[in-house]
């Protein structure tokens, strides 16, 4: 900047300021310059060169944490109620009680504002603003909090699960042989529907979609049952139109195995399935043990199958290897049509190099299907001495 520059600068500025802060304005403006600036700085304004040096230790103080408010800390004119004990106590026992789950708390099933607050003492005598309620809280180590969710439906052999699960999917992974994780994401409404998720566009630009989501007369459905094989990193996604049903996982796993799994493991004589606890594939559902066995009968191929304890579905590759990056890919993207949604699925990739494959089933998949203790019986299962519910095989028909 040039000298007229400079001056223009500090001659609108300065007046509005005091002495102080005069000098540590001309000595950042010096520092700001470098060598020479402070003569530079004296020469332009007419201040004294010890002016200008006194603002440098100003500055100097500032960087050491020493320097000194216009207003001392905690200065102003003092609450009369953030110091009394009596009060604090009220303001705590109102707060703790409702936390702890006090059932006699008068806050208990009220959302506990400050202003709540303020008001309930009020209601006891005492006269307080909701910002001096802010304050005493702060002063007892209370925040604004949200909620953490991190509690799961714990199992005592939940942890034993898991290693059970790592051990049976190193051992095949090594034989080479597939190990796919299996699940159904989320049924998605076809049609002009608003996705979640943002994308770049000109600004004001957006896209426009139906303002509400409900299902319309005769609605069409997209319900995507994913396969992820955790060996080749590839994924396979089965849309189906009608129910998300225990036939249609296992139609699922059939469609991955005739278009691509059988190609990469032409000698597999085992398949080994991570399945959720719960859902169209869960533990307790005959009609999906009963269609396994019809599997293992056509294909010839063994069928081992081992589940994940209930709420710890999160930690199903399936999760974060596919259905999370499927939804990277398609967000903002409203799925007006089934061709739309099987084409962003199928363009979904990483770096790490994921690919995708996925094909629209039609069928029909009724639900309701019982399958009767005489059926059960025909379904040639081996179970682990390890939590057999969870860990299985399905062998082929002893016919």
């Amino acid at each position: 900047m040039t000298d007229e520059e400079i001056k223009s600068k500090l001659t609108k500025i300065l007046p509005y300021l005091n002495e102080r802060q005069k000098r540590i304005l001309l000595a950042a403006e010096a520092l700001s310059i470098g060598y020479g600036g402070v003569s530079r700085v004296s020469r332009i304004t007419g201040i004294t060169r010890p002016t200008i040096h006194a603002g440098l230790k100003d500055l100097d103080k500032q960087d050491e944490g020493e320097i000194a408010n216009i207003r001392p800390e905690g200065g102003g004119r003092k609450s009369t109620h953030t110091g009394d004990k009596r009060i604090t106590g009220l303001v705590e026992s109102l707060v703790d009680g409702s936390t702890r789950g006090d059932p006699m708390s008068p806050l208990k099933w009220t959302s506990k504002s400050t202003r709540n607050i303020a008001d309930e003492l009020c209601n006891k005598g005492v006269k307080i603003s909701h910002v001096s309620v802010k304050t005493i809280l702060k002063n007892l180590d209370y925040s604004l909090q949200g909620n953490d969710k991190s509690l799961e439906d714990s199992h005592p052999d939940r942890d034993e699960q898991f290693r059970f699960i790592a051990r049976k999917v190193k051992k095949l992974l090594k034989e080479g042989l597939p190990v796919i994780s299996v699940d159904t994401k989320k049924k998605e409404l076809i049609g002009n529907y608003a996705n979640k998720g943002k994308e770049w566009r000109k600004k004001g630009d957006k896209k426009k979609v139906k303002g509400r989501d409900f299902p319309e007369k005769d609605q069409k459905v997209g319900i995507p049952y994913g396969i992820y094989d955790q060996g080749k990193n590839i994924g396979w996604v089965n849309v189906g139109c009608d129910h998300d049903t225990a036939d249609f996982a296992v139609q699922s796993i059939h469609r991955w195995w005739t278009y691509m799994g059988r190609k990469l493991y032409p000698t597999a004589g085992d398949i080994l399935i991570c399945a959720d606890s719960g859902g169209s594939n869960g533990y307790r559902v005959r009609l999906w043990k009963s269609k396994l066995q019809e599997f293992v009968n056509k294909h010839g191929v063994e069928v081992s199958v081992v589940h994940f304890p209930s709420g710890t579905s999160k930690w199903n590759k399936i999760e974060h290897r596919l259905f999370s990056h499927i939804s990277m890919n398609w967000k903002a993207q409203p799925l007006v049509s089934y061709d739309v949604m099987i084409n962003l699925i199928g363009g979904t990739g990483t770096k790490t190099g994921l690919k995708v494959k996925a094909k629209l089933d039609k069928r029909k998949y009724p639900i309701g299907i019982i399958i009767s203790d005489e059926e059960m019986e025909k379904v040639n299962i081996k179970k682990e001495q390890f939590h057999g519910d969870w860990n299985y095989k399905i062998l082929k028909s002893l016919k």
